[in-house]
């Protein structure tokens, strides 16, 4: 048990720290919307009907696809660009998918390679842009997922107010729902490129985000 904390601290702690940050989420979010509620004159509603809101879903929703775009687009980006200096870019000399030998593909791949890196067609193909496949989806249907709890949310606050509640493809159109969108999208294209290059002269010992403390500032792809 301790040898498996152990190699899969990581994530694990990340997993343990997203469930308690959501749970406080809901929580915090439950007392600003009773908050407004009581403003407005209406009665007070329960954690459970919170959490299974419009509101609660509009708002977690348009953080993940935000954070699942930064990572899509980063995914892709350092497959062709780079960026001199930084740990978070490949070498300058290897823009580009590579050669397969260098990737492990085929004949070059080694004996305990998975077994889809010595296929061939499809399978090799899914597999070798997986990553980027999965974390796009995931951007995708979480940004669907945005649209649909964000016009619920957006139509409650219609009818509220006495209003017509809108159709898909004016809230597509509607400053609400870009709103919504840009303001996480801004903040998370700003942190990478902030990590690209703040991390050329920057070091933290012992992270793989960070160069070893004595690598040159100009040392690209160097991880400690």
């Amino acid at each position: 048990m301790k040898r498996h904390l152990r190699e899969n601290a990581l994530g694990l702690t990340f997993g343990l720290m997203f469930l308690v940050v959501l749970i406080g989420q809901a929580f915090a979010g439950l007392a600003d919307y009773n908050q407004r509620q009581l403003t407005e004159g209406l009665p007070e509603i329960s954690i459970g009907r919170y959490v299974t809101s419009a509101s609660f879903g509009a708002d977690v929703a348009e953080n993940w696809q935000s954070e699942y775009l930064q990572f899509f687009l980063f995914i892709l980006a350092t497959v062709w660009l780079v960026q001199k200096g930084s740990p978070e870019s490949k070498s300058l000399d290897q823009p580009g998918r590579e050669s397969d030998q260098d990737q492990k593909i085929g004949p070059y791949a080694d004996k305990d390679s998975p077994a889809w890196a010595r296929a061939r067609g499809i399978k090799l193909f899914l597999f070798s842009n997986s990553l980027g496949l999965v974390m796009g989806a995931i951007f995708l249907l979480s940004w669907l997922a945005q649209f649909i709890a964000g016009r619920a949310a957006f139509n409650e606050r219609q009818l509220a107010d006495l209003e017509d509640p809108v159709r898909p493809a004016e809230y597509l159109m509607a400053p609400d729902f870009w709103n919504r969108t840009l303001q996480n999208w801004q903040s998370e294209l700003l942190a990478v490129a902030s990590m690209a290059i703040l991390a050329i002269y920057l070091r933290q010992r012992g992270s793989s985000q960070s160069k070893p403390v004595g690598a040159a500032h100009n040392a690209t792809g160097v991880e400690g």
